[in-house]
């Protein structure tokens, strides 16, 4: 296994709240295989899409353009240290124990523009990508993030 970086924080869109952005900040994700994260909104929707990843360089590029965000604003689930969009839709991560797979690279979001109107286009390249859960597992911030195969 290829270690690529570590986990900078967690969030999850809880199933009591009127909005999911930005998404609120918790200590752990606890990923159920067919069914998604426990406690989140949006569990049991659609399964390759339960999860969400995204690298840190997506809100550098919204600091560049003078948009500060706080995390989970782009409704992230997962943030990472490290660029996850070089990666191949099929790549396998990781996870301490848990497993999940890159499915699609998400489209522009125009729900993003109740922070900036102009934040879909800036982040159009890096809006995160959508993962479906191999593995059971619970994920938290400093967790190192794998490559496996």
């Amino acid at each position: 296994m290829k270690l690529l970086g570590k986990v900078l924080g967690t969030y999850r869109a809880n199933k009591d709240s009127k909005s999911s952005m930005p998404r609120p900040k918790v200590d752990f994700l606890n990923l159920i295989e067919n069914y998604g994260i426990e406690n989140d909104k949006f569990a049991q929707k659609d399964l390759d899409k339960t999860v969400m990843i995204l690298g840190i360089n997506s809100y550098d590029k919204s600091y560049e353009h003078n948009i500060s965000l706080e995390f989970g604003s782009l409704g992230e689930n997962i943030l990472f240290d490290f660029n996850p969009h070089d990666l191949e839709v099929g790549t396998i991560l990781k996870i301490n124990n848990a497993e999940i797979e890159i499915t699609e690279k998400c489209t522009i979001c125009n729900h993003l523009s109740i922070f900036d109107k102009k934040l879909p286009k800036i982040v159009k390249d890096c809006r995160g990508l959508y993962c479906k859960i191999l593995k059971n597992g619970t994920i938290e911030k400093d967790n190192d993030v794998y490559i496996k195969g």
